[in-house]
């Protein structure tokens, strides 16, 4: 199976355009949050994003790590670079468990509501040296989907901190809308294509240092980026992408969505199931 990119440009299509997007921050309204406090659901509707938040062990994420450096050698031996693992769970059982991970699908269940869908896995791995960025950018603007009820969950699967090129939030662009951006120069050496100039003006930079074996969870609108990894050492992270099940999805993009909590009485979500090979 090609993998489709996590990451690409929405066209200007008519199926898009039919969409009718809304591209609003919805806030969080959970009065009785099961994983997260109440505080940490107020400083995500404040900040756009949550860091720091502990889910696997130290034995855990070394299991993971040893698989991801196993799917890498596979990948790369292909002729692939370590970006292009995207919408992997629809090629990867283990990447399915990770993103069906119950204590991964109660926090963002904290925050989209009790139905629930996962329609994206994507590996961002900044290998040693590696030179290239992201430039500031919002999720939104890459995803053909309505309304903005979509958040993304990082993973560690290394430390990320500012040596290696951890990602940087800022904090409260989410309440900006969506912004406009341009197509990214060869010379910003960005890992995706687009670039929101002048972004610090919308909020305040944070670095998203995370620990092996954490996560952080952040709004599609929040504008965030990364410095490239001039290090000795590797950064990798899983992002897995979810939305509540009353979004809906142009470009067939619905097709890779799985229901990890609730239902989906519309039937709009493909929820394909498990793949039999890793």
């Amino acid at each position: 199976m090609d993998p489709e990119p996590d990451f690409q440009a929405v066209p200007d299509t008519g199926a898009v355009e039919r969409l009718q997007r809304d591209l609003r921050f919805h806030p969080c309204t959970n009065s009785q949050p099961r994983r997260l406090s109440i505080q940490q659901i107020s400083d995500f509707n404040r900040q756009g994003f949550l860091k720091s938040l502990p889910v696997f062990d130290p034995i855990e994420i070394t299991s993971i790590r040893e698989y991801f450096d196993d799917l890498l050698s596979r990948v790369l031996a292909t002729g692939r670079d370590s970006y292009s693992i995207s919408t992997a769970h629809r090629e990867y059982g283990r990447v399915y468990d990770l993103l069906t991970e119950p204590r991964i699908v109660d926090l963002v269940a904290d925050l989209l509501g009790p139905h629930l869908v996962a329609w994206g896995s994507h590996f961002f791995c900044k290998l040693p040296g590696d030179g290239r960025r992201v430039a500031w950018h919002q999720d939104a603007s890459y995803w053909p989907l309505s309304p903005s009820k979509t958040v993304t969950v990082w993973l560690a699967i290394d430390d990320a901190d500012v040596d290696n090129g951890c990602m940087r939030f800022l904090a409260g662009s989410h309440h900006s809308g969506h912004l406009t951006y341009r197509p990214s120069t060869p010379e910003e050496h960005n890992v995706l294509d687009q670039t929101v100039e002048n972004a610090e003006q919308y909020g305040t930079p944070v670095d998203a240092t995370l620990k092996a074996g954490e996560v952080s969870i952040h709004s599609d609108l929040l504008l965030h980026g990364s410095e490239a990894n001039e290090s000795d050492r590797r950064r990798c992270g899983l992002t897995l992408r979810y939305c509540a099940a009353d979004v809906r999805a142009a470009m067939d993009w619905s097709r890779k969505g799985v229901i990890v909590r609730g239902c989906d009485p519309s039937g709009h979500w493909g929820n394909p199931g498990r793949p039999d090979t890793d």
